[in-house]
């Protein structure tokens, strides 16, 4: 499961409450398709079609991306021991991938 900040920057990007992207990637994560959810998942999800479905699962996509992408990072510069604290606050607050 992605960090809260990351679900509320999906909340934020497709104009929904955290709670509904929050339990929409619960679904994902479970193994639920977006066809699957969109018709037998309704109750879960707050009645999103399927449009949303594949925007919150295209922001989690990313956002789980962008945290392994962090960590190698994070774990290349401590293995070289340039790892202060101060970049690592700012690797950890940025959000995109480059």
């Amino acid at each position: 499961m992605l960090e809260s900040r990351y679900i509320s920057r999906i909340a934020q990007e497709v104009a929904l409450k955290e709670d509904q992207v929050s339990r929409t990637i619960g679904l994902f994560d479970s193994g639920a398709t977006i066809p699957f959810i969109a018709r037998y998942r309704k109750d879960v999800t707050g009645n999103l079609d399927e449009a949303r479905l594949e925007a919150i699962q295209e922001g989690a996509k990313y956002y789980d991306a962008l945290v392994r992408r962090r960590d190698d990072i994070l774990d290349t510069i401590e293995k070289q021991g340039k790892l202060t604290e101060e970049l690592r606050a700012e690797i950890d607050g940025c959000y995109d991938r480059t």
